[in-house]
C-alpha cells in the first residue's frame, strides 16, 4: 500500500516548529552561558551540544514528515538537486524563518536583558568569515546528502550523523563566526537584536556552501 503524501501544510508547520524548538535551544544555550560566565557545563562546547542533541531529537521527531530541514540553505540545495519539489521551497524558507524569529522574540520576552551574543556577527575579516561559513556549510550538506538522500546509507543514523556534525562545526566555527550555517538562525536574532553587521555573509555564503557541499557529494557517488 502506497504512502500517503504529507500535506505541504503541515510539512511547513514541521518545519515551523522544528525551527522553533531549534533555536529557542540555540538561544537559551547562549544566554545561559552568557549569564553564568562561561563556566561548565556551559561553555563553547555545552552551546555545541545543546544545539547538537537538538538537531538530533528533532531529525527523529520530524524527518518522516518534512525531511527536517530547518536551514533554507539544507532546503535549497535539496531543491537543486531534486530532493525537494520547486513548489515547496519558498513555504520551507518563510517557515523556517518565521520559526527563528519567534523563537528569538519568546527568547527576548523571557531572558532579561537578551544577551545580543545570540546574533550571528564575525569576529574575524570579511574573507575569512565567508570562507568559515562556505566551508562549514560544505560539510554540513555533503553529510546530510550522504546520509538522507543516498539509498545505500544507514538511515538509523541520520540523525547521530547530522546532530554530531552540527556540533562539530559548533566547536570550529563558533568563536569567530557564532557558527550559524542556517540564514533562518541568523536572520531571527538579527531581527531581535538589531544586529545586522556582514549580515549577507551568512546569507550567501551558507546556501553556496550548501550547494557545493551535496553536489560533492553527488559527484564521488555517481
Amino acid at each position: 500500500m502506497a504512502a500517503v503524501p504529507v500535506p505541504l501544510i503541515k510539512k511547513a508547520i514541521a518545519e515551523f516548529l522544528g525551527t522553533f524548538i531549534l533555536m529557542f535551544t540555540q538561544v537559551s544555550a547562549i544566554i545561559m552561558d552568557e549569564q553564568h560566565d562561561g563556566v561548565e557545563p556551559h561553555g563553547l562546547m555545552g552551546i555545541a551540544v545543546s544545539v547538537g542533541l537538538a538537531v538530533t531529537v528533532l531529525v527523529f521527531s520530524t524527518i518522516h514528515i518534512s525531511g527536517c530541514h530547518l536551514n533554507p540553505a539544507v532546503s535549497i540545495a535539496m531543491a537543486v538537486f531534486s530532493h525537494l519539489p520547486p513548489a515547496h521551497l519558498v513555504p520551507y524558507i518563510a517557515a523556517q524563518v518565521l520559526g527563528s524569529t519567534a523563537a528569538s522574540f519568546v527568547g527576548n520576552a523571557i531572558y532579561h536583558p537578551v544577551n545580543p551574543g545570540i546574533a550571528t556577527v564575525p569576529r574575524v575579516g570579511t574573507a575569512e568569515a565567508f570562507a568559515i561559513k562556505f566551508i562549514t556549510t560544505f560539510v554540513l550538506l555533503f553529510v546530510i546528502t550522504a546520509v538522507a538522500t543516498d539509498p545505500h546509507a544507514v538511515k538509523e543514523l541520520i540523525a547521530v550523523a547530522v546532530g554530531a556534525t552540527v556540533v562539530m562545526n559548533i566547536l570550529i566555527a563558533g568563536p569567530s563566526t557564532g557558527a550559524s550555517m542556517n540564514p533562518a538562525r541568523t536572520i531571527g536574532p538579527a531581527i531581535v537584536t538589531g544586529r545586522y553587521t556582514k549580515i549577507w555573509i551568512y546569507l550567501m555564503a551558507t546556501p553556496l556552501g550548501a550547494i557545493a557541499g551535496a553536489g560533492a557529494y553527488v559527484a564521488i557517488k555517481f
